[in-house]
């Protein structure tokens, strides 16, 4: 694996400052499915560049599983399938079980914070270690003591008249997530929990997966929400809804799309069809419309990448942190197949777009492609290759 940044460094700017926006830096696959050790720097925007099978669909995967943990759910809503997670030459051990290991960094106020997660994946789904760590000192641990109960015996720091305090946590969630709820903050190791708990679940709770598909963004679809799907199967519907929103934002989207499409486009809209239903369409000028059915798969996904990043949470469909002020959360975009489709004018323009929308500090990427070198020479990009060889 290899990682080349383009990102330039800003005068003024102190390297060594904590960010406000807590943020995850850093992805560890440790050992999760074909990954081994595993290490992925991320930035505002990240590129996992590889070819078939060089696990970056995996990663973001990885990813997507954490921040669904740290909303608080169960591990089997996490990991649907927790047997495609474990590497493929786990040998079980001698009661037969098997698992896999995951973890991040968070920065943020706190400065970097650190979880690692172990998960036994058979005979039965459970958490069986967990270790949160900031500057050299460890906030919570917990381990697996009894495999005849569904818990697992937790210490989390106190530094009061005892050093940690002692309790049981469920096997089935993240104990990070569940902090909150069982630690009181009287101490200033407490406090210091807390804090950094926190830090790491905003950073993860933040998070929109999203893969265009075309085939269903062409059908007119009926009214509802207004909230973007991770298909975008209800591209229609959102655009009825944010083109009268906010204009400027709207007329930004435009500017997008008519560097990303062929022929001249002067709007984008949606217009009412048949039984309440919506459909989107280019207006060409002259009074002559395109309906989306009529693009190809790369115009569609283009279209839809850029919505995305214009748009923000409020039009995504993701669970918001609402007890966090917006200002102090970061939205974070994983996209797998960033490319997928477009061609190379397409993939430049979409990625330069990204870089300009990342660099404002409100939205981050993470982006899975084929092949990175249309990305070369643009500021703020990040390229992990993940081209390697595979026993």
């Amino acid at each position: 694996m290899t990682v080349s940044s383009l990102s330039p460094v800003v005068p003024g700017v102190d390297a060594g400052a904590r960010p406000e926006r807590p943020s995850i830096t850093e992805l560890r696959l440790s050992a999760f499915a074909g990954h081994r050790n595993t290490f992925l720097p991320l930035g505002p925007l990240t590129l996992l560049a590889g070819r078939s099978g060089s696990g970056k669909t995996t990663a973001l995967r990885a990813y997507e599983a954490l921040a669904v943990l740290g909303g608080g759910a169960r591990l089997d809503e996490a990991f649907p399938d927790p047997l495609g997670c474990v590497p493929e030459r786990a040998r079980p051990d001698a009661q037969r079980r098997r698992g896999f290991r995951i973890g991040c960094t968070a920065d943020g106020p706190e400065g970097p914070v650190h979880l690692d997660v172990a998960v036994q994946a058979e005979p039965e789904l459970r958490v069986v270690g967990e270790r949160l760590t900031c500057g050299g000192l460890t906030l919570l641990e917990t381990a697996l003591v009894d495999p005849s109960r569904p818990v697992v015996q937790a210490a989390w720091h106190t530094a009061g008249s005892s050093p940690v305090t002692r309790g049981p946590l469920p096997d089935d969630r993240l104990g990070t997530a569940l902090l909150p709820l069982r630690v009181a903050g009287k101490t200033d190791g407490q406090r210091r929990v807390l804090a950094a708990a926190e830090q790491m679940v905003v950073a993860l709770r933040s998070v929109y997966a999203c893969d265009p598909r075309p085939g269903r963004m062409r059908a007119a679809v009926p009214r509802g929400s207004g909230r973007l799907l991770r298909g975008c199967d209800n591209l229609a519907d959102v655009l009825w809804r944010t083109r009268t929103e906010c204009g400027r934002r709207h007329a930004l989207l435009v500017g997008a799309v008519r560097d990303g499409c062929a022929g001249p486009v002067l709007d984008l809209l949606a217009e009412p069809v048949r039984d309440g239903a919506v459909r989107a369409v280019l207006d060409r000028g002259d009074g002559v419309r395109t309906a989306l059915g009529l693009l190809g798969d790369g115009e569609l996904r283009y279209l839809a990448l850029a919505l995305v990043l214009f748009t923000g949470p409020g039009v995504l469909e993701i669970d918001q942190v609402a007890e966090v002020p917006a200002a102090l959360q970061t939205l974070t975009v994983l996209a797998d197949g960033f490319d997928r489709a477009l061609d190379p004018r397409q993939a430049g323009e979409l990625v330069r777009l990204a870089a300009r929308m990342c660099e404002r500090g409100h939205i981050r990427l993470v982006g899975a492609v084929s092949d990175a070198a249309w990305a070369a020479g643009v500021a703020g990009a990040t390229v992990v290759d993940l081209n390697r060889e595979r026993s």
